[in-house]
């Protein structure tokens, strides 16, 4: 039987994506290479691996993250300080496990941002949904939300993902609507689902953001107290991304790459360089010479 005949068979049992490796897996059966049995499993093992590509593919569409961040691309050297075995940590999603939530905060430039969208990645590798957004575009969408009637339906789009990440959090003190809005997610959220906040400001600063200080107490109460926190210190990274720069040390590389390598002196050169050591010990007295009669 032909490969193009199974086609239509795989399809109705919508395992289409075996006919990617089919043929491969086929070419090794037939040199012996696999038995029965594993020839069936390797089939079955491409299919699961084509679907949870698929369906990881969906939920970074669906984080919305402004770009796809690892921890593997996190260069940790170059803030000591930061408290790179908690974040590690944090990577393995137990937290989003335990719906516990994420406070991270520091100075500019320390790669706040990176860690926090590496950490969403590392969600949706384990299969949650994540939903990345920074405070301002939040608070007016929920504010939209106000002024057409559509308030609630924004706000269950905010309360239903598994992780929820706000970033650039407390750039400026909140409105009333703003203060009682992020107070009604905080408490949507709480011991349902996890957050990341992302701040310049330490939680201790967030108080004086709210006009309302009751209101205040009540949110940031339950996310303060129920939050890891991950303070990243040390210096900006971002000079080190200027353009001049980049194109700086892209030069000294190349310029590296084309610089020949050192050559091993020649015999005359050694010989002198000998007849010039000896020269220098007869001269401190070091060697002396003994004529044999």
């Amino acid at each position: 039987m032909k490969v193009h005949q199974l086609e239509p068979k795989l399809k109705a049992l919508r395992l289409g994506g075996m006919l990617e490796s089919l043929e491969i897996r086929l070419e090794q059966a037939q040199r012996g290479e696999l038995g029965y049995l594993t020839f069936l499993e390797m089939l079955l093992e491409d299919e699961i691996t084509r679907r949870a590509q698929k369906a990881l593919s969906r939920r970074l569409v669906r984080a919305h993250f402004e770009e796809v961040k690892t921890l593997a691309d996190f260069d940790f050297s170059y803030n000591p300080k930061i408290p790179a075995a908690t974040i590690r940590d944090l990577a393995t999603c137990r937290f989003v496990e335990r719906k516990e939530s994420v406070l991270i905060y520091g100075p500019a430039g320390t790669g706040k941002s990176h860690v926090a969208q590496a950490l969403g990645y590392a969600a949706c590798q384990r299969g949650y949904d994540v939903l990345y957004t920074k405070a301002p575009r939040l608070f007016a969408d929920l504010g939209g939300g106000h002024a057409d009637g559509t308030w609630e339906s924004r706000l269950r789009r905010y309360l239903q993902p598994d992780l929820l990440i706000i970033d650039d959090f407390g750039l400026r003190e909140l409105g009333v609507q703003q203060a009682e809005d992020l107070y009604e997610l905080i408490c949507g959220r709480y011991q349902r689902a996890s957050t990341i906040v992302v701040s310049n400001r330490a939680p201790q600063d967030w108080y004086p953001l709210f006009p309302n200080p009751v209101l205040a107490e009540g949110a940031l109460d339950r996310l303060v107290n129920s939050s890891h926190h991950v303070l990243m210190l040390g210096k900006s990274y971002r000079p080190m991304r200027r353009p001049d720069r980049l194109s700086q040390l892209a030069g000294n590389t190349a310029l590296a790459e084309m610089a020949p390598p050192p050559s091993a002196p020649s015999q005359n050169a050694t010989s002198h360089l000998l007849d010039q050591h000896t020269q220098d010990q007869l001269d401190q007295g070091v060697v002396t010479m003994v004529q044999m009669g």
